[in-house]
């Protein structure tokens, strides 16, 4: 039985953490397989991560718009049509693998972030499903869903990689499973209007929230660690195979720092509530560096895993503390643009890391890559310090 002393979070926030599972399952596994089949399809190291990049730009192209449609249709349309884009995202990518394609793989990556980009706006939909005593826990626990994610992800993309005589193709059809039973977790799920459609509150014009220095310290640090970290992680799949380590060590690796990107949320949100938004932000910045660092170590299997570890566990004691801060900065009514506008700035910059991720690894090397990535984790400690100098 439910009570005041101990709340429980509401079944659709449980399903809301297994459909983000399943989407993280599948990001990983593109995570794994993208660079690797751009590699294989382009003939050229530069060109290796622009699936990656084409994934990260339909993800960004599909923020705005899925704002506007969750304002207008609800959360469950919202996420239906994007799990659809998934669905023949997928089909292009078959098709592509077939025929040798790398244009054509390009255009499914890029179908395949849109869903994804949808996706992404589970975490907020789990908010609006909680109480607001229970909004961290819940936007912890969704996120948490990266941890089932961690182990499925790397397992479909080994046992999948060789299912069928093309390089990769199982991969793929692993990943339709993956959306399929998304589609069906989501057809069942009751997800509540978006509050601006139901209580017609008086919304602030965006430019006005915009404004707040707190809505732009979120979104920044937001969009500053998420690139950060996207970068780092899309070269290593390259960094590792040019150490000559194999495509099973490449996914351990992965799996390995999808687990501390999500393991922690399950207490993020108490250790948030505890100690603010501010100083996680700050700790997590600090795992953030010494991941950077890491790379400066001999190319070993194990530098490599300690260092992605390490940059998992930053991304989460930073991008899920800058999520939370974004949702005190406003009203109920103002949730979707806000949200969305969120997204699409935390994902214009991190489609740019995927971009250079290929060839800042081709023309740097893995250590001077990750050394310049050190002034993007400064510039969210000067958004701290902007920000605590503006408050006293």
């Amino acid at each position: 039985m439910t009570t005041a002393a101990n709340p429980r979070l509401p079944l659709t926030v449980w399903g809301l953490a297994l459909c983000q599972a399943l989407l993280v399952s599948g990001n990983i596994l593109l995570i794994a397989v993208s660079p690797l089949v751009g590699d294989q399809l382009s003939g050229s190291a530069d060109w290796s991560t622009l699936p990656v990049a084409a994934q990260l730009l339909g993800l960004t192209a599909a923020t705005l718009p899925s704002g506007w449609l969750t304002d207008r249709l609800g959360r469950k349309r919202t996420f239906v049509i994007g799990n659809g884009f998934g669905l023949i995202g997928i089909a292009i990518c078959l098709l592509a693998l077939e025929t040798s394609a790398f244009a054509l793989f390009n255009l499914g990556t890029f179908a395949i972030g849109m869903s994804i980009g949808t996706g992404m706006l589970y975490r907020f939909a789990a908010i609006d499903a909680a109480s607001p005593a229970l909004r961290d826990r819940a936007l912890s626990l969704v996120m948490a869903g990266g941890v089932i994610a961690a182990f499925l992800g790397p397992w479909l993309a080994r046992s999948s990689q060789h299912t069928f005589e093309t390089p990769f193709l199982g991969c793929f059809v692993g990943l339709a499973g993956l959306y399929t039973l998304a589609l069906l977790l989501l057809s069942r799920l009751e997800l509540p209007l978006p509050q601006s459609a139901a209580d017609h509150e008086p919304a602030r014009r965006l430019g006005t929230l915009l404004r707040q220095p707190r809505l732009l310290a979120a979104i920044a640090i937001a969009a500053l660690s998420y690139a950060t970290m996207n970068l780092a992680m899309t070269a290593t799949p390259l960094a590792m195979t040019h150490a000559g380590h194999d495509f099973g060590e490449v996914t351990s690796v992965i799996q390995w720092h999808i687990l501390a990107m999500f393991a922690p949320s399950f207490i993020t949100g108490d250790l948030t509530r505890r100690f603010g938004h501010q100083r996680m932000i700050a700790v997590g910045s600090l795992s953030l560096v010494a991941s950077l660092l890491c790379a400066l170590l001999p190319t070993t299997f194990w530098t490599f895993a300690i260092g992605l570890f390490l940059l998992g566990l930053g991304w989460n004691f930073t991008f899920l503390p800058a999520s939370a801060w974004l949702t005190t900065t406003y009203e109920p009514s103002e949730a979707p643009r806000v949200q969305a506008s969120n997204d699409f700035a935390v994902f214009s910059l991190t489609t740019m890391s995927a971009l250079l991720a290929g060839p800042l690894n081709a023309w740097l090397g893995w250590q001077t890559l990750n050394v310049t990535l050190i002034p993007l984790v400064a510039a969210m400690w000067l958004v701290l310090l902007a920000l605590s100098r503006r408050s006293s």
